[in-house]
């Protein structure tokens, strides 16, 4: 006997709490537009979502189709992707940096038949439109739309407010395209919205509550700033929506709206950090609780930049992945105790170091690739199904990261398998050099990697990026190395950059950084 669905989570919000603002979309005036602040109930919100959802059905989109979205952070993407939930049909967000060719590539590979887009691009689907010919509709919001596009804010307004009808096919499935650093992403498929009761323990632990504020810091595209903002609805908090990352700005929001929580990489919090005494002395951080650091590692010395500017409790790391979730969570008490430490198995998740045999490894500090399981891992890779079985050993699965476990249990990420540096016959991991070398104080940014090398095969390489107004030469910045890090480990040249490229979730684009040592060579480790 089959069961009714259940109600639909922002349905059911809107019900219980229909005059709390559920999203403020407050950002300041740029080229693009005057200031602008906008608030929407969770009973507006309910309403705008569903005539969205109504609207895609009218369209001829069906459950379980794909349709692709595209902009800024702002309240209209949020609409998206609630939207998306209640017409059941698969949310495929696009990165807005992507060049006309890479986002044709997405269209292409997930099999879009939708496009819901910012007007601010809206030319860029004008321009690949003819390569993807699936893709039968593309709505615009937020301004004009371009020829043969349709305007989105125009026709939701006549569509129907009343909830869609919901079946087993509407589960509210993602498909994120992974960042893609050493070639085409690939579309991780998740069916669902993810357990719930691990969704609740996890939510638990951490100590989110209902009266919590969540700040988007970063693009919602990428997994982590759009599934902690999912979170944060699930549990009916206000969602401040920053449009575009400016660190004064955002420390504005934290101080205008309470913010008590949010995500981000390291980078925009470098940048807050970074910024002068005086300004962020005319803000007050004291409302921030929950901070989670994660999408690409924060070092040490970041950690402790951090504390001095935030409360001391506030400071979560959790390990994880678009395609596997939170596997580990280190917890504010252990910040400082336990400096690299991504922290111990999150709920629901059981983790394992396997060796290059696949044997299970026990002993403390031995490192192996890391793979988890979890009742949240993501479905497959679409239309990449053979590079979803490489990833798996019956039902544990990895993303190519090697780590080990101390005597305590906290697990260590060493770095990406795919990083690793072989030299003189020594594996050497990027991620450890990188985390020394940031602690030189005029550092600001560094990326390390291997280059080849007659003698040993690669050689270790580290391109750095200085704090504005400061020097340094490399054989100061070595000297530094040599005092915490072994011999082999050190890098043996260094080149210094004005910026270390970064995708938008954060992660330092290695292959762009070593093409040019690798061209012309036989072999690569691109």
């Amino acid at each position: 006997m089959s069961t009714a669905p259940p109600e639909d989570l922002l349905t059911t919000l809107a019900a219980q709490h229909p005059d709390k603002i559920a999203v403020i979309d407050d950002r300041p005036a740029s080229d693009h537009g005057p200031a602008r602040c906008v608030r929407r109930s969770f009973a507006a919100l309910e309403r705008e979502a569903n005539q969205l959802a109504n609207l895609w059905h009218e369209l001829g989109v069906r459950p379980r189709d794909k349709v692709v979205w595209c902009g800024q952070n702002s309240l209209a993407l949020v609409l998206a992707i609630h939207a998306a939930r209640k017409a059941g049909v698969i949310a495929v967000p696009l990165n807005y940096r992507l060049t006309p060719e890479e986002a044709a590539y997405v269209l292409d590979n997930c099999d879009a038949v939708g496009v819901y887009t910012d007007a601010e691009y809206a030319g860029l689907f004008e321009k690949i439109l003819p390569q993807v010919p699936k893709v039968r509709h593309v709505l615009v919001f937020d301004g004009p739309p371009g020829k043969e596009q349709l305007d989105a804010d125009a026709l939701r307004a006549r569509a129907s407010s009343t909830p869609p009808a919901r079946s087993s096919e509407y589960d509210g499935s993602t498909m994120i395209y992974t960042s893609g650093t050493t070639g085409h992403p690939k579309g991780a498929l998740r069916n669902g919205v993810g357990h719930p009761e691990q969704v609740r323990a996890l939510m638990a632990f951490i100590g989110y509550v209902p009266e919590d504020v969540y700040l988007t810091t970063g693009p919602l595209y990428h997994s982590g700033p759009g599934g902690f903002m999912g979170l944060a609805h699930s549990l009916g908090n206000t969602v401040v929506v920053q449009h575009k990352f400016d660190a004064e700005d955002w420390l504005r929001l934290v101080d205008r709206y309470c913010v008590s929580t949010t995500f981000s990489a390291p980078t925009p919090i470098r940048l807050v950090c970074n910024l002068p005494p005086e300004a962020k002395e005319k803000y007050d951080r004291t409302s921030m609780k929950r901070m989670i650091a994660n999408a690409a590692p924060w070092s040490f010395a970041l950690k402790e930049a951090y504390l001095r500017d935030f409360p001391e409790d506030s400071l979560w790391e959790v390990y994880g992945s678009t395609e596997l979730g939170v596997n580990a969570i280190l917890a504010p008490l252990d910040q400082r105790r336990k400096p690299g430490s991504c922290g111990k198995p999150a709920p629901g998740v059981e983790l394992r170091l396997l060796d290059e045999n696949g044997e299970e490894i026990k002993e403390p500090r031995r490192p192996g690739e890391l793979y988890a399981r979890s009742k949240s891992v993501f479905a497959t890779y679409y239309k990449a199904q053979e590079k979803y079985e490489k990833s798996r050993r019956k039902d544990f699965f990895t993303v190519g990261d090697i780590a080990y476990r101390d005597e305590e249990g906290f697990y260590f990420i060493c770095d990406r398998k795919n990083d690793m540096i072989i030299s003189g016959g020594m594996n050497i991991y990027p991620a450890e050099i990188e985390a020394t070398l940031e602690r030189h104080p005029v550092v600001l940014d560094v990326a390390v990697f291997g280059i080849p090398s007659e003698e040993w095969g690669e050689s270790v390489h580290a391109v750095v990026a200085l704090r504005e107004g400061h020097t340094l030469c490399d054989r100061d910045l070595i000297a530094f190395a040599r005092e915490h890090l072994a011999g082999y480990k050190l890098p043996r040249s260094v080149s210094f950059v004005s910026e270390i490229p970064r995708t938008g979730s954060g992660k330092i684009l290695k292959r762009v950084l070593r093409e040019p040592f690798w061209k012309g060579h036989g072999t690569s480790v691109l």
